[in-house]
């Protein structure tokens, strides 16, 4: 009979079928009934446990292994330094993996420089929403081009880009995806060089379709781009707007990285504008599934953590084996 420790995260995370969160019931509560006595107890046969115990024991080891941290932390090998107040909390580019691949359920391979997340949320809460960091290194972006981009053609190609995309995620055994329109209309502002915009997307079909939100930025530097990308639910746009400024206070290019070091003698010019970077063109290397699906949202399901949207407060999804 197989026992139960607080060890087996990922079997208990393959033999999920019903959320927590459709329970009424904050997963990254520490002080869940019987957690303590079923986390100390490895007699235990998970055929004894209903799937709520086991997603508890998971959910519990799960948090309690993440490393929290504030303070002033160096990326980029010095190109670039966060300094994180005691309202927010970064996780290392492991422990961002971990959350966007096995909790959130994305493929694996996203190669970020970590996440942020408010302190008031854990990432498997119901309503939290975290902001991936990750960076191009392709050269100076110019934004010559700000004033002639037609984002009304542009949001079609990426529509056109996404529809495309749809056949070899299926093929993975991933949802149908559809790019419903812009969330917050493209602008970048000349005095910060960062764009911003922000995406409505729609995974899955039928009474299993779910809207996400993608909330990106890019902050141009001397030789590349700092991507910073919000991932929440779309009734939570007003609370994500709400705290862009304090999530972009966070993030800054150190003196000789910034847009304004650019020097043209020495420094590499990208070979795109910076409407390659609202279509996505940027990421084309990295597979259009990687392009496409970093920025979803958690949903978990039978047999399998799988992409989904975010937060119906009963997650559906189809079923997938998990070997």
């Amino acid at each position: 009979m197989k026992k139960l420790t607080a060890f087996l995260a990922p079997v208990l995370a393959s033999t999920l079928i019903l959320p927590l969160w459709s329970a009424g019931v904050n997963a990254a509560d520490g002080n869940l009934d019987d957690l303590a006595v079923l986390e100390q107890n490895a007699d235990v046969a998970m055929d004894e446990l209903s799937e709520e115990q086991q997603f508890q024991i998971w959910a519990s080891t799960f948090n309690n292994s993440l490393e929290r941290k504030t303070g002033k932390i160096e990326l980029l090998n010095g190109g670039a330094t966060l300094h994180v107040p005691e309202n927010f909390y970064y996780l290392s580019p492991a422990d961002a993996n971990r959350v966007l691949e096995e909790a959130w359920g994305n493929p694996p391979g996203a190669e970020t420089l970590g996440m942020l997340f408010p302190a008031d949320y854990s990432p498997l809460d119901a309503n939290a929403w975290g902001v991936t960091l990750e960076y191009e290194e392709d050269g100076y972006v110019s934004d010559e081009d700000a004033g002639d981009i037609n984002y009304s053609d542009l949001l079609q190609q990426m529509k056109e880009d996404t529809a495309a995309s749809n056949p070899q995620r299926i093929a993975a055994g991933y949802p149908r995806i559809e790019l419903l329109g812009w969330a917050a209309e493209p602008y970048y502002n000349q005095n910060t060089h960062k764009m911003y915009w922000a995406q409505e997307i729609r995974f899955g079909e039928g009474s299993d379709a779910s809207n996400t939100l993608n909330y990106n930025i890019r902050m141009l530097g001397r030789k590349g781009v700092l991507v910073v990308n919000f991932i929440a639910g779309m009734e939570q746009l007003p609370e994500i707007e709400s705290n862009l400024d304090s999530v972009l206070s966070i993030a800054e290019f150190d003196e000789g990285s910034r847009y304004a070091d650019f020097d043209p003698d020495i420094d590499t010019v990208a070979a795109y504008g910076l409407g390659a970077l609202v279509t996505g063109k940027v990421l084309a290397k990295t597979g259009i599934l990687a392009a496409l699906l970093i920025g979803l949202k958690k949903f978990w399901i039978i047999g399998l953590v799988a992409i989904g949207g975010v937060f119906s407060r009963v997650f559906k999804g189809k079923k997938k084996d998990q070997v």
